[in-house]
């Protein structure tokens, strides 16, 4: 007959199960979607296509996203997160052309962008796996933070206004840094269950993390 005691020990035992379960899909899921997201700007950059545009782009972002989260439970929410990463691997390709193309040594400030999203990436999921840290509290001040540097992002894209442009992407840099801490402390401690919701949260943090460091990167090299 199965006691209190019994069942209580086996609470953390079905939580830690379900924890690794939900990690290990999320990062399998993660690692195919920036491979295809690379893949898809590899394509755009290789077709010389342009970039979409502000309004295309916004469209298309928030509306894969929308049927997505929709679909999050059943295998359609795996091929529009397919579909997010790819539309946003295109819409990359154009702006990692202008860098390689147009500025002396591009190159190199992409691949030092792309080490130091890696590294940041890594370093922080390493630290809140490891201390088992609950960064929930964050979650009130990233939402707002996120949404005052959208608005000032879209802003200084609208007047062209260079130095609200840079300001927004060293926010964009604090912000998902603190994002990528927020979302594997809620999967570790059970606040988030959807390993499809984490891989696009984690997916979109490195996506911003990158551009941010690569404009930074371009404004400081004095050719930007």
């Amino acid at each position: 007959m199965i006691n209190r005691q019994t069942l209580s020990a086996s609470r953390p035992v079905a939580q830690g199960v379900e924890f690794n379960k939900v990690l290990k899909n999320t990062y399998a899921l993660l690692s195919a979607t920036l491979l295809f997201s690379a893949l898809t700007a590899g394509l755009s950059m290789m077709m010389g296509w342009p970039h979409p545009g502000l309004i295309v782009t916004l469209v298309g972002y928030f509306g894969l996203l929308f049927l997505a989260g929709k679909f999050r439970n059943s295998a359609l929410g795996l091929v529009f997160v397919f579909g997010l990463t790819g539309f946003m691997g295109l819409t990359l390709g154009p702006i990692i052309s202008f860098y390689v193309n147009a500025i002396p040594n591009g190159d190199q400030l992409v691949m030092t962008a792309l080490g130091g999203t890696g590294l940041i990436f890594l370093g922080l999921s390493a630290y809140a796996l490891k201390s088992q840290k609950d960064f929930s509290f964050l979650g009130g001040m990233l939402f707002a933070g996120i949404l005052v540097a959208f608005l000032a992002g879209i802003g200084a894209a609208v007047f062209s206004i260079p130095a609200l442009s840079l300001a927004v992407s060293a926010m964009f840099v604090i912000l998902m840094s603190a994002m990528i801490l927020y979302q594997t402390s809620a999967i570790i401690h059970g606040g988030e269950t959807n390993y499809i919701m984490a891989t696009i949260t984690l997916y979109v943090s490195i996506y911003n993390l990158f551009l941010s460091l690569l404009q930074l990167l371009g404004a400081f090299s004095g050719d930007d």
